[in-house]
């Protein structure tokens, strides 16, 4: 009898977990609803998604330095107009190609928390 409680709690956790996490295409953005971008700093640009949300982008080479707000980001995706994951993404600055170590959507209350100025 215990076995059988034990199992079914388990079941109850696996399946309130699952629900608990955001599904994958929750984290995916498409490059035609990126609005603008910040620089936070020679390895970390941040991208508005639609006014709705905001990635941060770390890069593991210093492809962003010098590079300021109003610079133009040339941003691929690998054919799929959907990006996922750092592997989706070619990212280059000022003729600097960038080489992605990190990719995140912020939560709203890091959103929140940036700078004025890192807000894109």
């Amino acid at each position: 009898m215990k076995l059988l409680v034990l199992a079914s709690l388990a079941g109850a956790l696996v399946a309130f977990g699952a629900a608990a996490q955001p599904k994958a295409d929750d984290q995916c953005f498409l490059t035609r609803d990126l609005r603008g971008h910040t620089v936070g700093d020679d390895h970390t640009l941040y991208f508005d998604v639609n006014g709705r949300s905001i990635y941060r982008v770390e890069t593991t080479n210093g492809c962003l330095t010098a590079a300021t707000r109003s610079d133009p980001i040339i941003l691929r995706d690998r054919g799929l107009g959907k990006i996922c994951n750092p592997l989706d993404l070619e990212l280059s600055v000022r003729g600097n190609r960038c080489i992605i170590g990190k990719l995140a959507r912020l939560t709203p209350a890091e959103a929140s928390a940036l700078p004025k100025r890192l807000q894109p």
